[in-house]
């Protein structure tokens, strides 16, 4: 018998040409009569599918017919008769099946009615519409409110006696058991014996009241199996015992065993999986379940301890008319930050140790990177002496930056509230760090020699009044953006360097690693005098620097504001042997842990730092378990990139003249070998020096004492030069998206996407500081959105001070702009210039030199990606000279057209072109007779050396990205092999001198409880 669909009401249903009217029931029986099954249908519920008719084809193995008798009793009367058939098809069958063709209206299937059921019809194709599936709950609202309701009474168990024993009288219901069915209270207690936490219902006659088991008489008796009673119960101190659980705070009789073997109180709660809030008469507990859940909680939402406490209360009464439970939020919080400490010693073997707790070591609590290399952990043997080619595999990379909004206000102290873990996970041990900070608190440290970084010149005199803590200090693996051990730690003042220095220092204490490389975004400035000042240092925290292979650098989006001579040296896009390290790492890691500086920020510091540390193991825990994937998805990105650049500089090498590439690669080794050599020439410097003109604005500001910011960290000229750079972004996004056309394929469509999502979320964050400078901008983009809607991220209107020729304005931003955008419009033009020297010399040198279909194909290939980035240059000068033309207009400013002229697609044009027109009619265009301008013919070498050392460099980033995450898979899979042997040998040797074979021998105490299997390690792998 196959079910039928569902209509609406009371329907009609054609059987054999036959039509019989079905009028609305509340007593229905339907009868099977093959299958000898009667169905009845009371109160108007919803009654079983019968029938859906599907006439037998040549492609059916079987065709079913169903025989039913349905009768109603009101209002009509319907009977139909048929036989109950399985056929196989057969030719003669086949013929013959328009006789079972079902209704005459040609539809396949047929139905009755259910009572006040909306109908819900298929499409044509038989499938229920997107829009169908969601207007259907809105039809049925009512039905479902109806049930919810009804549930607020006793509905069907509105019986007298009890669904137990069918004896007593039934006024009692559970809400957390899987039936709302009534019973007595001697049954509940028996149904409760071992569910003393779950809330009971009483009816008084009206309605359903809050009642307890404990008001009910049951009794939760510790230290003996559930339903066997103790000669000697001692009930709780004061009969007042609350236990905490997920589903509220409950008051429990509880009883301790008081026999002559018993064990303490707090022995007998904890083996009954119940934490208690203090060692000496504990009257409340939480249950390990609430305490892991909570835990979880927190680090997914980062709901506080208080939010979490209050959300139980209201669900124990969310009326506040019951008895007043005793407020144990105090308890509660003792009780959670105990059970962070204690697992997070579980976790890490300590409660199996022969040394027990103590003999815990700093920062032996914290989970490892497996993808860094772990010397006697991940590593091969014999890489201390690997040729050079592979020893820059096993250097570790490091990123150091410090978070202000984890700040702590200045309340309680160490004495009062000291931490629990003291230095044995991510944080420094306090009371070193502190000691060493106060014998180096008169030190102040130089003033930045490059762009003004608020984190260098304000480190003595950041705000800290009302703060202990200003903020935290981190060091992270900058590869995998995992908390080192002992790299986390407060600062009192700002940024200052001892601060970093101890931190850092202590991050590396004992490391045996040779190659490490460095990220700060000051480090620039910070490791000129690192040496000198680690001379200060006790000498566990020195490091042997003058044996070590050390590399600074500067994060990535860190870079553009320093001066040029930093932007090459200290960048991890010219140096060998980094991959595509971007060193901004704990940028990332900032947004996870942020959330929780509103709870964290009133506690006292040993919390503080607990709750921080817990935290930070969760973080680097998630980021193991999903290392599997992230590195799969950079090797399949990097593997695509490889394929790319590796081409991009083949093509380009190839229209080069050997005696060109020779001196170069000379050139280009002996700077990436010693880049501090001042003696030795960069090859990347003549390009560095107009892009970075526009940080230099901002810094020549504040050294002149000019500061009219309304922000803490984004003054005017930076919110501008920011616009402008997400503007330039815009036009790139743009280009993108025209050039896949309408064939793109999924996976072309779904980057798009990421780029324009990526670029929307910068555009908002920028918003926000832009409307503190430009309040009129708000109704705009208010206007913007409401005509538009939603629009690509490439669309969105900036709205900069050019654009605002009516709007009120603050006439030091239209000044920022003007000299930002008469920077940007000779950048532009030099970059112009450039690009029409490199393509001049490459069409020379592939016309007269270039034979061969793959060499040509190759040698076009580069002058077309010349051909691009051309034509970024002329967009960009074309929206700076339309920016200037705007601001000129209102501030009335004259003489600039003079430099900077109308840009037409006739000006485009190189200074010299042997295949144009002859001398006698060769007109020169404006753009090369600007001041300042290189004429000469080694402009077009140096421009072509400088684009071909760069596109060497992308090339080489990308193929050593590849060797690294290789290594770095390897890596991950050692140290997972060697954490399993580890703690299966460390159990091992827990035993040994246990297992005898003259009999058995008394285990320590912290294994009585345990036998040898319990202890075997599972195999994770």
């Amino acid at each position: 018998m196959l079910p039928a669909r569902n209509s609406s009401n009371a329907g009609s249903t054609r059987i054999d040409g036959v039509t019989e009217r079905v009028a609305p029931t509340s007593h229905q029986t339907i009868q099977c009569a093959p299958l000898n099954i009667t169905f009845r249908q009371v109160n108007n519920r919803k009654r079983p599918k019968l029938n859906h008719y599907a006439p037998p084809t040549s492609q059916l193995r079987e065709t079913v017919h169903t025989a039913f008798r349905f009768s109603g009793r009101r209002d009509g009367n319907m009977q139909v008769s048929a036989a109950h058939l399985i056929c196989r098809p057969s030719p003669s069958s086949t013929q013959q099946s328009s006789q079972f063709a079902g209704p005459e209206d040609g539809s396949t299937e047929f139905d009755f009615a259910m009572i006040d059921e909306p109908s819900m019809d298929a499409g044509e194709d038989g499938t229920i519409t997107q829009s169908q599936k969601h207007k259907r709950p809105a039809g049925e609202r009512d039905t479902y409110l109806s049930e919810i309701i009804r549930l607020d009474g006793r509905g069907e168990n509105a019986r007298d006696s009890c669904a137990g024993c069918c004896a007593n009288p039934a006024e009692f219901r559970c809400q957390d058991c899987n039936d709302m069915q009534l019973y007595c209270g001697t049954c509940l207690l028996a149904n409760h014996a071992r569910s003393p936490t779950h809330r009971i219902q009483q009816w008084n006659g009206v309605f359903f009241e809050s009642s307890s088991l404990k008001t009910l008489g049951l009794r939760v008796q510790l230290g003996h199996p559930i339903g066997q009673p103790c000669i000697l119960p001692q009930p709780a101190f004061n009969n007042d015992f609350v236990l905490i659980d997920t589903n509220g705070l409950h008051e429990l009789g509880l009883d301790f065993c008081g026999c002559e073997t018993s064990e303490t109180h707090v022995k007998q709660l904890l083996r009954h999986g119940w934490f208690p809030s203090t060692p000496t008469d504990p009257r409340t507990a939480a249950t390990f379940r609430l305490l892991h859940y909570y835990q979880i909680l927190s680090f997914e939402s980062k709901a506080s301890a208080y939010e979490f406490y209050h959300s139980l209360v209201r669900l124990t009464d969310n009326t506040g008319m019951m008895k007043r439970m005793p407020d144990r939020y105090d308890g509660f919080m003792r009780m959670v930050r105990m059970w962070r400490h204690l697992t997070m010693l579980k976790h890490f073997g300590r409660g199996h140790d022969p040394s027990g707790v103590n003999g815990t070591s700093q920062g032996e609590c914290m989970v490892l990177c497996p993808a860094c290399p772990q010397p006697g952990k991940n590593l091969p043997e014999g890489w201390q002496t690997a040729s050079k080619a592979k020893r820059w595999l096993y250097a570790v990379f490091l990123a150091i930056d410090a978070n202000f909004r984890l700040k702590r206000r200045n309340v309680s102290s160490d004495h009062a509230d000291p931490s629990l873990s003291r230095g044995w996970s991510y944080f420094v041990e306090e009371k070193e760090y502190k000691a060493f900070l106060a014998e180096h608190l008169t030190e102040t440290q130089e003033k930045s020699t490059c762009s003004s970084h608020n984190a260098v010149n304000t480190a003595d005199t950041k705000q800290s009044q009302g703060l202990a803590a200003t903020g935290v200090s981190t060091v992270d693996c900058a590869r995998h953006n995992f908390k080192r051990p002992n790299g986390v730690g407060d600062l009192q003042k700002g940024e200052k360097y001892i601060n970093m220095d101890y931190l850092f220092f202590s991050t590396l204490r004992g490391t045996q690693l040779e190659m490490l490389k460095v990220s700060y975004d000051i480090a620039c400035q910070w490791h000129k005098k690192l040496w000198a000042r680690m001379k200060s240092f006790p000498q566990s925290h020195r490091l042997d620097h003058l044996t070590k292979y050390i590399r600074f650098f500067i994060p990535k989006f860190h870079l553009p504001a320093h001066v040029s001579k930093c932007q090459t040296i200290f960048s991890f896009n010219f140096t060998r042997f980094v991959g595509r390290t971007d060193g901004e790492a704990p940028e990332r890691g900032w947004s996870n842990i942020n959330p929780v500086a509103s709870s964290t920020k009133a506690m006292g510091p040993g919390c503080r730092r607990d709750t921080l540390d817990d935290h930070f193991g969760d973080w680097n825990w998630k980021k193991t378990v999903g290392l599997g994937a992230s590195l799969l998805y950079k090797m399949k990105d990097a593997l695509a990139e490889k394929a790319a650049h590796a081409l991009a500089f083949e093509e380009f090498d190839a229209v080069i003249t050997p005696e060109h590439r020779s001196a170069w690669l000379e050139e280009m080794q002996a700077w990436e070998d010693n880049p501090n050599d001042t003696s030795i020439s960069n090859p990347l410097e003549a390009k560095a020096m107009g892009e970075l003109k526009l940080a230099e604005l901002e810094a020549e500001d504040l050294q002149r004492g000019i500061d009219s910011s309304l922000h803490p960290q984004i003054s005017p000229s930076v919110l501008i030069a920011s616009g402008i750079d997400l503007e330039q972004e815009q036009h790139r996004l743009a280009n993108i998206a025209e050039s896949m056309g309408q064939h793109a394929t999924d996976t072309q469509k779904g980057s798009l996407t990421q780029m324009r999502n990526s670029l929307r979320r910068r555009i908002d964050m920028w918003r926000r500081t832009q409307v503190l400078y430009l309040p009129a901008v708000q109704g705009l983009i208010d206007q913007a959105a409401a005509r538009e809607g939603h629009e690509n991220a490439e669309c969105i209107h900036l709205w900069l001070p050019s654009e605002l020729k009516t709007k009120p304005c603050d006439p030091r931003l239209r000044e920022d702009e003007w000299e930002l955008r008469y920077v940007q419009a000779h950048d532009a033009l030099e970059e112009l210039r450039q690009c029409l020297r490199i393509h001049c010399s490459l069409l020379t040198f592939k016309r007269e030199w270039v034979r061969g279909q793959g060499a040509n194909t190759r040698a076009q290939n580069a002058l077309a990606r010349i051909h691009r980035r051309r034509t970024a240059c002329v967009k960009r000068y074309r929206s700076a000279w339309m920016a200037l033309k705007s601001l000129a207009t209102i501030m009335k400013k004259t003489g600039w057209q003079g430099r900077l002229q109308e840009l037409a697609d006739t000006h485009v044009k190189p200074l010299v072109d042997p295949y144009a027109t002859g001398e006698g009619r060769r007109h020169v265009s404006w753009i090369w007779m600007m001041d300042g301008v290189d004429h000469g013919n080694e402009g077009g070498d140096d421009g072509v050396r400088i684009e071909w050392c760069k596109t060497r460099a992308r090339a080489l980033r990308w193929s050593e990205e590849v060797e690294l995450l290789t290594e770095e898979m390897r890596r991950v899979l050692e140290f997972f092999t060697w954490q399993q042997a580890r703690l299966a040998d460390h159990f091992r040797v827990l035993w040994a001198p246990f297992l005898s074979l003259e009999g058995p021998i008394d285990p320590p105490p912290q294994l009585a409880e345990h036998s040898l299997p319990d202890l075997m390690i599972p195999d994770i792998l």
